[in-house]
């Protein structure tokens, strides 16, 4: 089972929906008189080429080669965060990790507490009984996250195993 779950993003192929992403990314940055430089397109590649949700030491040991520190990552993740491109989620242990979040639907996260993997999920029943809710409460939402924690397939299945 993959750890993340591709939903379609109405933009076409994946390198238009990348190429995109990258577009809205160097205007963000020229808004706020900065460049869209080679240590930030790298660490913005990552986050394009995966499949998986990534935390910043994922980043960091994957452009440290390239001569980029933690200090740029650590920045560049508050950067595509500050420019709603990027979304973070708490795993089991407080540890954070990050997915791209432009144009995909609405989804929950499914966390294993043995493995860290993150799945995720969508639930339209779900999603339609929240709305009653909050209509009937004459409240307005504008956001809301399901993290449920538990214990995955794989990491089950090795604990019955023993």
């Amino acid at each position: 089972m993959r750890e993340l779950v591709v939903y379609e993003n109405g933009q076409g192929d994946q390198r238009a929906y990348n190429h995109r992403i990258t577009r809205l990314f160097a205007e963000h940055l020229a808004k706020n008189g900065l460049r869209l430089t080679s240590p930030r397109r790298l660490i913005l590649e990552q986050f394009l080429r995966t499949d998986r949700h990534l935390s910043q030491e994922d980043i960091f040991h994957a452009v440290r080669p390239h001569g980029v520190g933690r200090a740029t990552v650590f920045r560049m993740l508050k950067m595509l965060q500050e420019c709603g491109l990027l979304s973070p989620i708490v795993g089991h242990g407080g540890a954070t990790r990050f997915e791209i979040e432009l144009n995909r639907p609405h989804h929950d996260h499914l966390i294993c507490i043995e493995c860290g993997r993150i799945l995720e999920v969508r639930w339209p029943n779900l999603e339609k009984i929240q709305d009653a809710a909050c209509r009937k409460a004459g409240f307005r939402p504008k956001w809301h996250r399901h993290e449920v924690f538990g214990v995955c397939r794989s990491c089950s299945s090795k604990s019955a195993a023993l």
